[in-house]
């Protein structure tokens, strides 16, 4: 199942939701408004390599260097 980011038209709240299709309602999470917009959303890419162009990337948070501190 997909997960989609929304924001609400009614209270600008911005929040997450995993959906069974795209084409489910789906409520916001604050104000139970109906009002809400499907964001144009960034996806993560796994690679077997530690290093990008741009140089080394922690691989569970892709932060720059050692990132989080999870990866030794």
């Amino acid at each position: 199942m997909p997960l989609f980011e929304y924001v609400c038209g009614e209270c600008g709240s911005k929040f997450e939701k995993i959906v069974r299709t795209h084409t489910a309602s789906v409520e916001c999470v604050s104000c139970n408004s109906e009002k809400v917009e499907r964001q144009l959303s960034v996806f993560s890419v796994a690679s077997s390599g530690s290093e990008s162009a741009a140089g080394e990337f922690c691989g569970p948070c892709g932060m720059p260097g050692p990132g989080c501190g999870s990866v030794n």
